[in-house]
């Protein structure tokens, strides 16, 4: 570990129990680990689990990569689909969401980061309120309700697990985004402060907004236009280039966490690629598409076709790269999660989690076999 470097966000600052990166010499004291809560234990290298849930029935089981072991960890009747801000999983019903602990969390300070383990617990439940756009930050985990946001204080529940009265905010898309909330509605994006405040408000438009991402390289809104870039105090349009059906727009970012690369279903037509660096849009692929992601800078686009054929393109130029039939036919639960060397797709028909190394020709790594039909999958642990 190595102490100093960039600060923290006030909220990350919250959570810790530290008094600063202490010198040396017998004197010192012992210090605490940054991010470090109560009953964690830091560990060297990521600690990933993959949440899957039942297609019918209701447990939730997760799935550690590193060992292929299983365990139920709880039981949410309804379920209806499932997301995740890095170390919580959100599970929703038809009456909102119950609010999983998953125990593996990332603290990335920049110059150096940590990583833990605790134990997994469900924590609650927050009322009216679903995972389609799910986001969240360090500070801030923001959840779709009807008729606006619900906003979840991540100081409470990453240290004492306890759900704090969420602030509820009027808008139809919202971001977190170092320490504010973004809000999109009526056309405009509004910057929010950690009480539902609204503080300023940026005048570049950004009509029917749907779909959100945050990245190193700032926050991400999806517009009928096109998407706006929000770094800093300022606002940035990235339009399409040319007029876009609605039915082909992006409306839900996919990518790994924190990568500036971005990809979105183009409805029955291939997969929209967003790069950030470039402030370009990119067209991959040409069928349909039930699922994508995107791996990173200078790294393959992943897209899985209703056929069950997972398909990797150059994000750039959009050529096809590789492609091998790794489903008997996918889903609509059918999802790619990807971390920085391998790629999980689950199968509900098929009973199992399938693991990809993308940068081997989509090589099966390998399959864990489940004794129940994943047919929901988040992965945590970023």
């Amino acid at each position: 570990m190595i102490c100093g470097g960039r600060a923290w966000t006030a909220a990350v600052a919250a959570t810790v129990l530290l008094a600063g990166c202490g010198g040396s010499g017998p004197a010192a004291p012992r210090q605490t680990p940054h991010g470090y809560v109560r009953g964690a234990e830091e560990t060297a290298e990521p600690q990933r689990r993959l949440i899957l849930a039942e297609a019918a029935g209701g447990t939730v089981h997760a799935l550690d990569p590193a060992t292929g072991r299983t365990a139920a960890v709880g039981t949410v009747q309804g379920l209806q689909s499932v997301g995740g801000d890095g170390r919580f999983a959100y599970l929703a019903t038809g009456g909102g969401v119950h609010v999983l602990d998953t125990g593996v969390w990332t603290v990335d300070h920049g110059d150096h980061v940590h990583y833990y383990r605790a134990r997994t617990r469900m924590l609650g439940h927050v009322p009216d309120t679903g995972t389609v756009g799910i986001t969240g930050d360090a500070a801030l985990t923001a959840l779709p309700a009807r008729g606006g946001v619900r906003v979840l204080d991540r100081e409470s529940l990453d240290g004492t697990g306890r759900i704090a009265e969420p602030v509820k905010v009027a808008g139809r898309v919202a971001v977190p985004y170092a320490g504010r909330l973004l809000v999109a509605g009526e056309g405009r994006v509004a910057v929010h402060d950690r009480t539902g405040r609204r503080v300023s408000r940026f005048a570049e438009p950004c009509p029917d907004p749907r779909g959100q991402a945050t990245t190193r390289r700032g926050a991400v809104i999806g517009c009928a236009d096109g998407a706006l870039l929000v770094t800093g105090n300022r606002a940035h349009k990235i339009a399409y280039p040319g007029a876009v059906p609605a039915d082909e727009r992006a409306t839900e970012f996919r990518h790994r966490p924190g990568s500036p690369v971005l990809a979105a279903r183009a409805g029955d037509k291939g997969a929209w690629v967003l790069d950030l660096a470039a402030r370009k849009w990119n067209r991959v692929g040409s069928g349909p598409t039930l699922a994508v992601n995107a791996v990173g800078e200078d790294a393959p686009v992943l897209l899985l076709g209703r056929d069950g054929t997972m398909r990797s393109h150059d994000p750039a130029t959009g050529r096809q790269k590789a492609s091998k039939r790794i489903l008997d036919g996918a889903g609509p639960g059918a999802v790619i999660e990807v971390d920085a060397a391998r790629a999980y797709v689950n199968d509900a028909a098929g009973k199992a989690v399938h693991e990809i190394d993308y940068n081997d020709d989509l090589r099966l790594a390998r399959t864990f076999d489940l004794p129940f039909a994943p047919g929901h999958m988040v992965e945590t642990g970023w």
